[in-house]
C-alpha cells in the first residue's frame, strides 16, 4: 500500500535526541533490544496454560462452575498470548532470530486470527497513521463514534450503554467474520485501497482457519456436545474481546489523546511527536498488569519503538518522559487502569452527542 500522509522532516530534533538517548541506554547496559529469557519463560507459561486449560475443559469435563471459570481463564489466556507473544513476534522484537519471530507470530493464526492481515492493519496502518481518520483503521469501529470528525448517527446516543457489548463480541467478530470480509474484499477498510494478497498467504489463511475451527469447535463438539462448546466459546470469546478492545481503547481513545482529519497529505509535525500526542500510557507501576498485557500499558514506548521488546518498556519509560519534558512536549499517562477507563468512558459519552 502506497503511503498517503507525509510527516514533517524539517525539524526532527525530538526524534534524533530520543533515539540517541535510547541507543545510549542499550549500549551502556549491554542489553539487546529484542527479548531475553523473561519473554521465553512467559511464552512457555502461556502456551502450557493454554494446553492445560483446553485439555481439562474438553477431556476432563469438570463440574460446570469450574468449567465456566476455566472458560473465563481461557479468554484471558488467549488475549495474553496475543499481547505477549504474537504482538512482539509480529513486530520482530521478540527475538534476534527472524525465523523465531515469524514462527511465533503465527500464534495469532492458532487462536483464530491471521498474521498477514494483522500486520497490514496494525504494523502499517495503525502504527504509521495513529488516530488519523481514514488511515488508521483501528478507529473505524462499527456503531461507535470516537472523535468529532466522525459522523454522528442516531444510535451513537446509546453507545455509552452498548460499548461493552461491542468490545465483548469484537474477538469473535474478528476471527469469524472480519478476516473473511478482508480476504474477499482485499481491503482493510470500507474506503481503503485493495492490498496484495500472495497465494502463499491465501493458502496459510485457509489452512489455519480450518485448523482453528477443528481445534476449538469440531473436536469440542464431538467430545462435549454442541451446546457446551458454543457456550464455552462464547464465554472465552467475550472475555478475550473485552481484554483486547479495552487495552487498545485506553491507549488511544482517552480525553487527552489527539485525533486528526487531514485535508492535505502533509502533517506539520514529526512522526514521533504525533505518536506522543495520539497515544497514552496507563498503570505503568502495576507489575502484574504489565506482565499480563505484554507491556502494552506502556503504549507510548511501544509506538515510538515497536522494534524494542516489551520487557524493556519500564526501563525506557523514564528516558521517554525526560525527552518530552526537555522540549515541552506533553505526554499522556494515567496512574491507574481505573483512571484511564473512566477517561475512556467520558470520551464515549461526549461523542454520543
Amino acid at each position: 500500500m502506497a503511503p498517503v500522509i507525509k510527516f514533517s522532516n524539517e525539524d526532527t530534533f525530538f526524534s534524533k535526541s530520543l533515539r540517541a538517548k535510547i541507543n545510549e541506554y542499550f549500549k551502556v547496559s549491554g542489553k539487546s533490544k529484542t527479548g531475553d529469557w523473561r519473554i521465553g519463560l512467559k511464552a512457555a507459561i502461556l502456551f502450557l496454560s493454554l494446553i492445560c486449560i483446553y485439555t481439562i475443559l474438553v477431556f476432563a469435563q469438570p463440574y460446570w462452575p469450574i468449567s465456566i471459570l476455566l472458560c473465563l481463564l481461557l479468554g484471558v489466556n488467549l488475549a495474553a498470548i496475543g499481547f505477549n507473544i504474537m504482538h512482539d513476534a509480529g513486530h520482530n522484537s521478540l527475538s534476534r532470530n527472524k525465523k523465531i519471530n515469524s514462527l511465533l507470530s503465527y500464534s495469532l493464526n492458532l487462536v483464530g486470527g491471521n498474521i498477514y492481515l494483522w500486520k497490514l492493519k496494525h504494523n502499517i496502518a495503525h502504527h504509521t497513521y495513529t488516530n488519523i481518520e481514514g488511515e488508521d483503521h483501528d478507529i473505524e469501529i462499527k456503531f461507535m463514534r470516537v472523535h468529532r470528525d466522525q459522523p454522528l448517527k442516531r444510535y451513537h446516543k446509546y453507545q455509552r450503554y452498548y460499548f461493552i457489548f461491542l468490545y465483548g463480541i469484537s474477538y469473535l467478530a474478528w476471527v469469524f467474520f472480519q478476516d473473511y470480509e478482508k480476504y474477499f474484499r482485499q481491503k482493510l477498510g470500507k474506503n481503503s485501497e485493495r492490498f496484495a494478497f500472495p497465494l502463499k498467504e491465501k493458502v496459510i489463511f485457509w489452512i489455519s482457519k480450518v485448523f482453528h475451527l477443528g481445534i476449538f469447535i469440531v473436536i469440542p463438539m464431538i467430545v462435549v456436545g454442541w451446546l457446551s462448546t458454543l457456550f464455552g466459546l462464547l464465554v472465552a470469546g467475550v472475555v478475550c474481546g473485552i481484554c483486547l478492545a479495552t487495552v487498545f481503547q485506553l491507549a488511544h481513545v482517552v480525553e487527552e489523546t489527539e485525533f486528526k482529519s487531514l485535508a492535505t497529505d502533509k502533517l506539520e509535525e514529526e512522526w514521533m511527536v504525533h505518536q506522543v500526542h495520539s497515544t497514552a500510557n496507563f498503570a505503568t507501576k502495576d507489575k502484574v498488569l504489565t506482565w499480563l498485557l505484554g507491556g502494552l500499558n506502556f503504549q507510548l514506548e511501544h509506538h515510538l519503538f515497536p522494534k524494542i521488546c516489551h520487557v524493556h518498556y519500564p526501563a525506557i519509560n523514564e528516558i521517554v518522559k525526560e525527552a518530552c519534558r526537555e522540549l515541552g512536549i506533553k505526554s499522556v499517562e494515567y496512574g491507574t487502569f481505573r483512571e484511564a477507563f473512566k477517561s475512556h468512558v467520558r470520551v464515549i459519552r461526549s461523542m454520543s452527542r
